[in-house]
């Protein structure tokens, strides 16, 4: 049995002390461990700490960050002395009189854990802890004076807002610089107080979670009391903490605000959104480079991925199905990157891409016909041109007596049909095994006896399933593929259906390609950040081993006007779709009018 004590590098202050009553004991940051520590470069199971008649020994898992004795990286070293170090990412540990160290610690900064004044009824605590029973069980801590007086709301309502970087003046940027600094020592006590990762979330509802840590963040600031300044509002210094602990921190309000369409995370201080398509650099930071890891682990856990050094990427959604994207270091060398693309908060329909401008009323009425009498159409455009929008909306005109397979990376497509049936891919484990891809998932789906496939995006050798379900009997398929131009659709599909593997040649290619897609709608992003349909366009046949396209709508841009918003019209090109004039052969009711220009 022996006692270990845990502190950061660098600093004196105790985090934890943990008493180790067997042989051994293992670290890491897995749950199986007693010494628990946070940090993407800790292993699962990084470092073994054992006991023999010689003494304590320490032993590194074969982790590749290492463990550290006394500046010297180690693999296996003992017996270990009191005065040796053991170096573990951010975290000193000394094996040895424990109890002492942790008794002066606890006196030299009672504010750490402190007792409610007695006045109150007696809380239900969730004691700080590591792994093993905290020391601060043993005896308990002065009570704290309450403060006096608490401290005022800022005065100036403008702070609580979130302001474009460049429009703070240098008084507040100093107040955000100060009240930074509080957020981060408040919830650095609140993790010493309380490890998350320790407590039985799954067997607590998300209130209970939010009112318990609350209420430790409040007994920390009521502690601090004159200290705190008046221009920082405790209240709103509270939520920080509570959001930036449980939540995304920052991130949460600017997930609340309806006109961002897209968070980006450089680091943890440097945060921009997208408004109007115009990106803007905001006042809200994270407190460390360690808060936004947390916040990217709390948004891909529940969806049963991983991030960590073994795995640095990950794509993932949030609640209300806004798409993720998160890189860590070492491939993010400047600290964790986080992009969120907000999903609108209500559904649009044709009417409101009508309303955007970024469509006409006819344009949309001949989508509608065209998804009605079952044809195939990709809508292809850029990043952020708006195509899972309009797939959105274009997938709303299927009738609600159909079977729908929609097949996503991660999901975010929101159909209002009754028979819908979602599949999304699924990574790699940390085994490198059980990756279930697209392409995976557009071959099940054919035996799911699916009236229709949406597959959100095709991007490899999915596409070559695709087009198969399209030739074999699945007519009315939605897919979406990254292309500047309908000519462009055409060369990035002969380039995906390569990547299957199958060496086809380019003719066969072709032909699959002229027979299987009726439509490509094209979307653009202008400089202004407006969206809009530059073309709908309809595959003809092959000629001469060259795809044949028909311009049926267009785009015409004339210029910027004085707010240097683009300005230009929609038309028609005159051209009938070969598909109306069969409609019309049958003696269905359809309108000729929209193709006059």
């Amino acid at each position: 049995m022996f006692d270990i004590v845990i502190k950061e590098v660098d600093e004196d202050e105790v985090l934890a002390s943990v008493h180790c009553e067997t042989d051994t004991c293992t670290i890491g940051k897995g749950r199986g461990n007693l010494i628990r520590l946070q940090g993407w470069r800790i292993g699962g199971v990084h470092a073994e700490l054992f006991q023999n008649e010689k003494g304590i020994f320490i032993e590194d898992k074969g982790s590749n960050l290492g463990t550290t004795v006394n500046t010297a990286r180690i693999q296996t070293y003992g017996p270990l002395r009191a005065s040796d170090t053991i170096i573990i990412d951010s975290y000193r540990l000394q094996v040895g009189a424990a109890r002492q160290e942790n008794e002066a610690a606890t006196e030299a900064a009672p504010e750490i854990a402190e007792e409610p004044p007695q006045a109150e009824a007696p809380r239900e605590r969730i004691e700080p802890t590591m792994g093993g029973a905290p020391e601060s069980q043993a005896e308990p801590r002065p009570e704290p004076a309450p403060a006096a007086n608490p401290a005022p709301k800022p005065a100036d309502p403008q702070l609580e807002s979130v302001l474009s970087f460049d429009e703070m003046s240098d008084e507040d940027l100093a107040i955000r610089e100060e009240k930074q600094m509080w957020r981060g020592r408040i919830h650095g006590q609140l993790l010493r107080m309380m490890d998350l990762r320790r407590t039985d979330i799954e067997g607590m509802d998300e209130a209970t979670l939010r009112e318990k840590t609350l209420e430790i963040i409040n007994e920390i600031i009521d502690h601090i009391g004159e200290r705190l300044p008046s221009t920082i509002g405790r209240e709103e210094l509270s939520n920080e903490v509570l959001n930036e602990a449980i939540g995304l921190g920052p991130l949460e309000e600017l997930l609340s605000d309806t006109s961002i369409t897209e968070i980006m995370v450089n680091r943890f201080d440097e945060i921009y959104v997208e408004r109007s398509g115009k990106l803007t650099k905001t006042n809200v930071q994270f407190t460390s480079d360690a808060a936004v890891l947390s916040a990217i682990e709390r948004i891909v856990s529940p969806l049963g991925r991983r991030i960590d050094e073994s795995s640095p990427m990950v794509d993932a959604r949030l609640k209300d199905g806004s798409r993720v994207n998160a890189i860590i270091p070492p491939l993010a060398l400047r600290g964790s990157c986080l992009t969120i693309r907000k999903f609108s908060e209500f559904k649009l329909y044709d009417t409101d891409i009508i309303n955007f401008g970024a469509a006409e009323e006819r344009m949309m009425a001949f989508l509608k016909m065209a998804v009605v009498q079952r044809k195939n159409i990709i809508i292809a455009g850029g990043t952020g041109s708006g195509k899972t929008t309009l797939l959105n909306v274009l997938s709303d005109y299927i009738p609600i007596d159909e079977r729908i397979v929609t097949v996503e990376d991660a999901a975010e497509l929101k159909l209002s049909q009754p028979h819908v049936v979602s599949l999304e891919a699924r990574p790699p484990n940390m085994e490198g095994k059980g990756a279930v891809t697209i392409r995976d998932l557009v071959k099940n789906c054919l035996r799911m006896r699916p009236d229709r496939i949406v597959v959100g995006e095709c991007r490899g050798g999915e596409a070559l399933d695709m087009l198969q379900a399209m030739n074999t009997g699945h007519d009315g398929s939605l897919t979406t593929a990254h292309a500047n131009t309908p000519r462009d659709t055409i060369a990035r599909l002969e380039v995906m259906v390569m990547m299957a593997g199958m060496d086809l040649p380019a003719q066969a290619i072709r032909e699959q390609v002229a027979s299987a897609i009726d439509l490509i709608v094209q979307q653009s992003r202008y400089s202004d950040g407006s969206r809009k349909i530059t073309h709908i366009t309809e595959i003809t046949g092959v000629e001469a081993g060259i795809v044949q396209l028909q311009d049926i709508f267009k785009y015409r841009q004339t210029g910027l006007d004085e707010n240097g918003k683009v300005s230009g019209y929609f038309e028609a090109t005159g051209a009938v779709p070969e598909f109306y004039e069969d409609l019309r052969s049958r003696g269905i009711n359809i309108d000729m009018s929209i193709f006059k220009n």
